[in-house]
Order: structure tokens, then C-alpha cells, then sequence
């Protein structure tokens, strides 16, 4: 199991090959590179050759003794309303940049969102089967596998958040097991948006069971905001020995990746290198608690 973090925050603020150096000098084996800024028009990424940028930045990696096993797609992929029909035309493509990018770095999955289409859960179904296998050729192509990942949504009208596309783990059950493909997918279970839509993470974790659950976005939230903090928060409260030992317990294959870059936010440029730092060792000591549980 490789410790592992988004690139969001820190390749921003420094750089990619300073943050680099800081992921590695904090202990991090690897790195989920973020690649949300694809929706924007002006994003170097759309236009960039992925042989040559992705082997740049591998090399960068390589260079620090860091490696990219995961990565994130442009978010979000489709949008409804008739006044979105140019975003949602050039998406396709933009998510198989992404795709062709991450496989280059070597990354093991990329993380493509479900797409929130329909009240209808057999037409959101059907929706989103027929955007996935557009893309799964490429997918197949570069060795990386799609991860299908949990989503929520808001209901504004009553302020609070609901289930959505792929909310519950029974929901991953299916798109995985109908999509039919090991080869071109499996699932990322987001931790934090579980308990937002009312079911506990380790619940999910042993509904899908280690064939299923390849990946893990892992940072923690109050049950009330999508808060993307790292485990322990102040005021934050999901359940880590519960976790952690329902990982273990299911023999979880994957990585141990945190998505809980709001965490480094507040941290100011002499400072951030001594949260990064702590965010790993935490990382260790959940691992730990995974490697412990384990039959």
C-alpha cells in the first residue's frame, strides 16, 4: 500500500517541481495529480503533447524518488441546461486528455466522476454507461482503469445535501459490476461523502470488498459539509478505527490517498511544509491501523 496525496493545493501555490520535492521530503510514496483546471478554455493541459508533458513530469517525480499512482479528471464532466451544451461538448475529449496524460505518469487509476443526469436512475444509468464506454477505449489504451467514484448532491430549496449518482456503495456495486470490464475500471470510495448521504464509510468499504475497491479518497468532514480535512479535525467525526479496521479486514489491495488538501489552506509558505509533513505521518499511523486489521 502507497501513501499518496492530491497535487491540488501545493502544485498551485509552488510549482510542480518544488511541490514535488516537498511531498517526497515529507515521506509521501506517490502522488494523485489534480487535473481540474481542464474545464478552463485556457488550461496548457488541453492543448499539451502527453507523451512529452507527462514524461516531464514523471521525470520530475522519478528525480524526487516519488511516483504518480492516481489521478483526477476535470470535474465536473457533463452539465445540465441547454446554455452548457459547448461545455459539455468539449468535455469528452478533455477527459481523454486527462486519461492519456495519467498514463504516461504511470498512475494506476484515474478518477472520472459519474455524472448527475436524471431523477430516473435506470436513464442516469444509461447516460452515464454510454459516456463511460466512449472513453474506456482510451482508458485500455494507456493501462489505467477508470475509477468510478461516490457522489452527492445539494438540494438547495432546503439547504442540505442528498444523494445523488453512485451516492451509496450498493450503487458502485452496480455501475462496476454492469460496466463488466475490470480491466478498464474500478472504484474509488470517496470516505468523506459516504457519511454526507447517510451511509457509514466502513459500511460501503464491506458492501464492495477488496475486487471492487481499487482506490480511496481519505480526508474527513462533520456529516454536515464536504469538508476535505484530514482525519481528527477539529469538530470532525468519522469513525477511524472503523474504517481503517473494515479496510484491513476486507484485505483492501489499493492505496492509501488523502483528498484533504482544505487542511493546508490556512498554512502560509513557512509554514505549509510542517502540515504536509504531519498529514503524512497521520497517513502512516492509519495504514498502520489498515495493516493491523488484516486477517
Amino acid at each position: 500500500m502507497l501513501l499518496s496525496t492530491q497535487t491540488d493545493v501545493l502544485f498551485r501555490r509552488f510549482g510542480a517541481e518544488t511541490a514535488v520535492q516537498m511531498f517526497a521530503q515529507a515521506g509521501f510514496d506517490a502522488i494523485d495529480y489534480s487535473m481540474f483546471s481542464m474545464t478552463d478554455d485556457s488550461c496548457p493541459l488541453n492543448s499539451a503533447d502527453p507523451e512529452k508533458f507527462g514524461l516531464l513530469l514523471r521525470k520530475i517525480a522519478e528525480d524526487a524518488g516519488i511516483s504518480f499512482n492516481q489521478a483526477h479528471a476535470p470535474f465536473p464532466c457533463w452539465k445540465g441546461g441547454e446554455e452548457n451544451a459547448a461545455y459539455n461538448e468539449k468535455m469528452p475529449e478533455r477527459i481523454k486528455q486527462a486519461i492519456r496524460i495519467a498514463g504516461v505518469l504511470g498512475a494506476k487509476s484515474i478518477v472520472v466522476h459519474p455524472i448527475s443526469y436524471s431523477s430516473c436512475a435506470e436513464e442516469q444509468k444509461a447516460f452515464n454507461f454510454e459516456f463511460f464506454r466512449k472513453i474506456e477505449p482510451v482508458a485500455l489504451e494507456c493501462g489505467i482503469k477508470i475509477a468510478l467514484e461516490n457522489m452527492w448532491g445539494y438540494d438547495g430549496r432546503r439547504g442540505y445535501i442528498v444523494p445523488n449518482v453512485c451516492s451509496f456503495g450498493y450503487d458502485l456495486c452496480e455501475y462496476y459490476d454492469e460496466l463488466n470490464n475490470p480491466k478498464a475500471y474500478t472504484v474509488c470510495l470517496d470516505l468523506g461523502h459516504s457519511g454526507l448521504v447517510g451511509e457509514e464509510p466502513d459500511e460501503a468499504i464491506r458492501v464492495l470488498g477488496a475486487e471492487r475497491l481499487g482506490a480511496l479518497h481519505v480526508h474527513d468532514n462533520n456529516y454536515r459539509a464536504d469538508n476535505h480535512t484530514i482525519p481528527y479535525g477539529y469538530d470532525m467525526k468519522m469513525n477511524w478505527d472503523a474504517i481503517t479496521r473494515a479496510l484491513g479486514e476486507i484485505g483492501y489491495k489499493g492505496d492509501f490517498t488523502f483528498e484533504a488538501d482544505n487542511f493546508l489552506h490556512r498554512f502560509d509558505d513557512d509554514t505549509i511544509q510542517c502540515a504536509v509533513n504531519f498529514m503524512a505521518a497521520l497517513g502512516r499511523r492509519l495504514m498502520a491501523k489498515i495493516d493491523a486489521a488484516r486477517k
